[in-house]
């Protein structure tokens, strides 16, 4: 069975490592207001994930800026073009 599974990269293990850990935060919050736990408690647990969620926006988007923004094969782009991509993507994860 092993042998079927297909191979995973381990920076993809790792962002998909994180998404699970954001799954079993999410829960926890759903968990600390059913049990009517304090409104701190859930901040900092809202808090928490934002901080995932984040970090893990910040390491795709360096991944996209490295695989594709700047990749050899979009060199046929010229500068401002590239840099108005860039531009886009850094307003858009900023909303």
């Amino acid at each position: 069975m092993k042998d079927k599974l297909p191979k995973i990269s381990k920076e993809k293990q790792k962002l998909l490592s994180r998404i699970k850990r954001l799954g079993g935060q999410i829960n926890a919050i759903e968990r600390a207001v059913a049990d009517g736990d304090e409104c701190a408690d859930i901040l900092m647990l809202l808090a928490a994930i934002r901080g995932g969620v984040n970090s893990l926006m910040a390491e795709i988007m360096e991944d996209h800026i490295r695989l594709h923004l700047t990749h050899p094969e979009r060199r046929t782009e010229s500068t401002e073009e590239l840099t108005e991509d860039l531009i886009e993507l850094v307003r858009a994860y900023l909303k």
